[in-house]
C-alpha cells in the first residue's frame, strides 16, 4: 500500500506495539492452565500412590480430574484435596509451588515422609494446608503464606523450633494452628492472632513459659510438653514450700488427729449414702427394663439434632473408617473422616432415614443420609447401590448417589447438596411458614423434569424397576430450576412395608397388597401434580382433627361440582394466560390418580402429555423450529 505524505502512519505503529499484547491475551488462559496441568502430572508421576487417578495429558483438568478444583474461568487450579489416594514417599520440591493460585492443599493421612518443601508453604494464595498424619520430618519452613487460615501439620515427625514467621501472619486470617504430636522443641513464640480459635501444641518437646497472648487456651492445647510452664500449667511451675517451724508442726499434728476422726466419720456417712444410691439405681434400672418396649426417644432425637455430625457417625468403629465407596466418574476426593469432622445440620427426617447437610473443611457441601431399618447383608446392599449409582448417574433429573458407606450398624449415603431446596419447601414454605414465589412456568418445568426422571427409572431399570417413594420432599430444584428426584430405588432395602412411607401419595392397591409397581409410582406422581396445582398438602383436614381427606378425593369432588377454578393455587393464577394450561395439567393429574391401575397412563405417556401443554406456542414457527422446541417446557 502506498502511504500518503500528509497522512501519518497511525495504523502501522500501534499494531506492532499491540500485537504481542493481543497474542499474549489470547494464549494466556491455555498457557496458564497447561502449566498447572503439567505441575500436577509431574507431581503424581514423582510420588507413588495406591489409588488410581484419572489424571492424564488429554482429559480436561477442571471438573474432571479427581480431587482438583479450578477457579470460575478455569485458568487456575485453586484446590487439591486428595485425602484417600495413598501417597507415600518424598514430596518433590519446586512442583506444587508452581500452582500460584492454589488455596487448598490436603494430602493428609498418607505415608509421605522427608522434609516439607518451602515452595509449598510459601504459595502466596494458600489458605488451607492439611498435611496431618504423615511422617514428614525436619524443620517447619519459615516461609509461610500470609493468607493462611488453617495450618494442620499434626501427627508427623517435625523437629526444630516453631517458625518465628508465624508471628508475622495476618492476625485476622489464621483461625486454626495444629502442631500436636511432633518433636518440636524450643520456646513458644508470642502469637498475637486475633482470630485464632483452635490451637494445639500438645505432645512435643517445648519448654519455657506459655506466652501471655496464649494463656486463654485450655491446658489440653499444651499438655505433653514436660518442660513447659505458665499460668495454664500452674502445678508445674510452683516453687517448693519453706520448712515449717516447731510450733507450727505441733499445731499441725493436733489438727491432723482431728482431721482423722472427721475423715473416718465422713467415710462411714459416705459409704451409707453410696449404698443407698446403688439400691436406688438398681430399682430405676429394673423399671426401665420393664418399660423398654414403650420407651419414648424424642429426647434422644433432640440431642442428635444439636450434634448431627456425631449422630451420623456414632455407630462407626475406628477400624472401619475411611471405607467410603465412590462411584466411577465422581470428582470428589474426601473420605469418611472428612464427613465425620464436617459441621453438619439436620435437613429432615424421612421414611428412609435422616438427612444431614455436611460442610467439609475445603468448602464442599454434601448431603449425608443415615439409613434406618435396613438389615440386608453387605452383598445385597452393594448390589442395590450399584443399581442406584447407575440409574442416578445417567440422567440429569435424578439425584446422583456419589458415595456410600456400609457396616453392620451404619449405612450412609452421600449425595450432592441442592441450595434451592425441595419442591415441598417451595409449595408449603419453610418452618416459619414463608413461601418463595413459585410461578407457573417454574412449576411446569419442575413437573416435566420430575416425570422424565421417573421415566428413566421405569425404562432403563427394567419392567420391575420402580422408585417407590415419590413425594414433594424428595424432589429437589436444580440451578436451572428443574425437578430432580432423589431416593432412587431405595425401597427394596427397607424392612418395613414401603406403603407406610407413602402416606398421602399411596395408591389404593398398595394399601391392600403392600406392593409397589410402576403404576403406583404414576399414582404418586399424580398426587404430586395435584399438590403443585393446588398448593395443598396431600392430606387435608375436613371437619374434625381426626377426619382426614386425601387430595385426589377433594379435587375430584370440587371438579365434579364444577368449581374447577376453586382448585388452583392463587399464587400462579396471578399471571395471565396460564389457567388453560393449568386445566390441561389437572386433566393429566386426574388420569394419573385413577383408582384402577390399568386406567392410568404409563409415565412415558405422561411425559409426552406434559410436553404437549406448550405445543400450541410453536404453531407460528417453521417445522424445523417447532421440532427443535418440542422438549422445551
Amino acid at each position: 500500500l502506498k502511504k500518503s505524505n500528509d497522512a501519518p502512519s497511525i495504523l502501522h505503529f500501534p499494531v506492532f506495539i499491540l500485537l504481542p499484547i493481543i497474542i499474549s491475551e489470547v494464549v494466556a488462559g491455555p498457557d496458564l492452565i497447561d502449566s498447572n496441568r503439567q505441575a500436577l502430572l509431574d507431581f503424581v508421576a514423582a510420588v507413588p500412590h495406591t489409588r488410581k487417578l484419572n489424571w492424564n495429558s488429554t482429559s480436561p483438568v477442571c471438573g474432571y480430574w479427581i480431587g482438583v478444583t479450578c477457579n470460575s474461568d478455569k485458568t487456575r487450579v485453586i484446590g487439591i484435596h486428595l485425602p484417600g489416594v495413598g501417597f507415600h514417599g518424598l514430596i518433590p520440591a519446586n512442583i506444587l509451588g508452581k500452582l500460584d493460585a492454589l488455596r487448598v492443599l490436603s494430602l493428609r493421612s498418607k505415608d509421605l515422609d522427608g522434609v516439607l518443601p518451602s515452595d509449598i508453604t510459601s504459595i502466596p494464595s494458600l489458605r488451607l494446608l492439611f498435611l496431618q498424619r504423615n511422617n514428614l520430618s525436619g524443620r517447619i519452613p519459615e516461609s509461610l503464606s500470609p493468607l493462611l487460615a488453617r495450618l494442620d501439620l499434626s501427627f508427623n515427625s517435625f523437629t526444630g523450633d516453631i517458625p518465628s514467621s508465624i508471628q508475622n501472619l495476618n492476625s485476622t486470617k489464621l483461625i486454626v494452628l495444629r502442631l500436636e504430636n511432633n518433636s518440636i522443641s524450643g520456646f513458644i513464640p508470642s502469637l498475637n492472632l486475633s482470630r485464632l480459635r483452635i490451637l494445639n501444641l500438645s505432645n512435643n518437646n517445648l519448654n519455657g513459659s506459655i506466652p501471655k497472648s496464649l494463656q486463654n487456651f485450655p491446658d489440653s492445647s499444651f499438655k505433653g510438653n514436660h518442660l513447659l510452664c505458665g499460668t495454664s500449667l500452674v502445678a508445674r511451675s510452683t516453687s517448693p514450700s519453706p520448712e515449717p517451724s516447731a510450733s507450727s508442726q505441733i499445731r499441725n499434728k493436733t489438727s491432723h488427729n482431728k482431721f482423722l476422726v472427721g475423715y473416718i466419720i465422713g467415710m462411714v456417712i459416705g459409704g451409707l449414702v453410696l449404698l443407698f444410691l446403688l439400691i436406688l439405681i438398681a430399682i430405676v434400672c429394673c423399671i426401665k427394663r420393664k418399660n423398654s418396649n414403650v420407651r419414648v426417644t424424642s429426647k434422644g432425637k433432640s440431642e442428635n439434632e444439636k450434634q448431627p455430625n456425631k449422630d451420623f457417625g456414632s455407630g462407626i468403629q475406628e477400624a472401619e473408617k475411611n471405607k467410603l465407596f465412590f462411584f466411577e466418574g465422581c470428582s470428589y476426593s474426601f473420605d469418611l473422616e472428612d464427613l465425620l469432622r464436617a459441621s453438619a445440620e439436620v435437613l429432615g427426617k424421612g421414611s428412609f432415614g435422616t438427612a444431614y447437610k455436611a460442610a467439609l473443611e475445603d468448602g464442599t457441601t454434601m448431603v449425608v443420609k443415615r439409613m434406618k431399618e435396613v438389615v440386608v447383608g453387605k452383598k445385597e446392599f452393594e448390589q442395590q447401590m450399584e443399581v442406584v449409582g447407575r440409574l442416578g448417574g445417567q440422567h440429569p433429573n435424578l439425584v446422583p448417589l456419589r458415595a456410600y458407606y456400609y457396616s453392620k450398624d451404619e449405612k450412609l449415603l452421600v449425595y450432592n447438596y441442592f441450595p434451592n431446596g425441595s419442591l415441598f419447601t417451595l409449595l408449603h414454605g419453610n418452618r416459619d411458614g414463608e413461601r418463595t414465589p413459585f410461578d407457573w412456568d417454574s412449576r411446569l418445568k419442575v413437573a416435566l423434569g420430575t416425570a422424565r426422571g421417573i421415566a428413566h427409572i421405569h425404562t432403563d431399570g427394567g419392567l420391575k424397576s420402580v422408585h417407590g417413594n415419590i413425594k414433594s420432599s424428595n424432589v429437589f430444584i436444580t440451578q436451572e430450576l428443574e425437578g430432580c428426584i432423589s431416593d432412587v430405588s431405595l425401597a427394596p432395602l427397607m424392612t418395613f412395608p414401603i406403603s407406610r412411607a407413602l402416606i398421602g401419595y399411596r395408591a389404593p392397591e398398595v394399601t391392600d397388597s403392600r406392593k409397589i409397581t410402576q403404576k403406583s409410582d404414576v399414582y404418586s406422581f399424580g398426587v404430586l401434580l395435584l399438590e403443585m396445582l393446588t398448593g395443598k398438602a396431600p392430606l387435608q383436614q375436613a371437619g374434625g382433627r381426626d377426619n382426614m381427606v386425601n387430595l385426589p378425593r377433594w379435587v375430584k369432588f370440587v371438579v365434579r361440582e364444577e368449581w374447577t377454578s376453586e382448585v388452583f393455587d392463587v399464587q400462579p393464577l396471578r399471571y395471565q394466560n396460564i389457567e388453560e394450561e393449568m386445566v390441561q395439567m389437572l386433566q393429566i393429574a386426574l388420569a394419573c390418580v385413577a383408582r384402577a391401575p390399568e386406567m392410568r397412563p404409563n409415565i412415558e405417556e405422561v411425559v409426552k402429555m406434559i410436553e404437549e401443554i406448550r405445543v400450541p406456542e410453536s404453531k407460528n414457527l417453521t417445522s424445523s423450529e417447532a421440532g427443535s422446541n418440542v422438549d422445551t417446557p
